[in-house]
């Protein structure tokens, strides 16, 4: 069987996906030639998420670590009356809601 079928050859090959799947192999489930879904055993969608997530954390250290050496920008400090202002906006526009 080859690793694409389509949807109809799915509902009647069924057992077959899922030992070929326990297997180890990917079956891809296609609709009018276009992919709709993929078959996979639980523990490979576990390790695809694992690394997906991993590369999210690195993207993220890369950009602390960048960060961390940058400069603040030279604005000036807030003001204790424009804090008490933007303060009493807030709390002002939470009580009309």
């Amino acid at each position: 069987m080859d690793r694409r079928v389509t949807v109809s050859q799915a509902r009647s090959t069924l057992p077959e996906i899922v030992q070929r799947v326990t297997d180890g192999e990917e079956v891809t489930i296609t609709r009018h030639g276009r992919a709709v879904a993929v078959v996979v055993r639980p523990d490979a969608l576990r390790v695809r998420r694992a690394d997906a997530a991993l590369e999210g954390a690195a993207v993220i250290h890369d950009l602390l670590v960048a960060g961390r050496d940058r400069p603040l920008h030279a604005a000036p400090p807030l003001s204790e009356a424009r804090a008490k202002t933007m303060i009493d906006d807030v709390r002002n526009s939470r009580s009309r809601g």
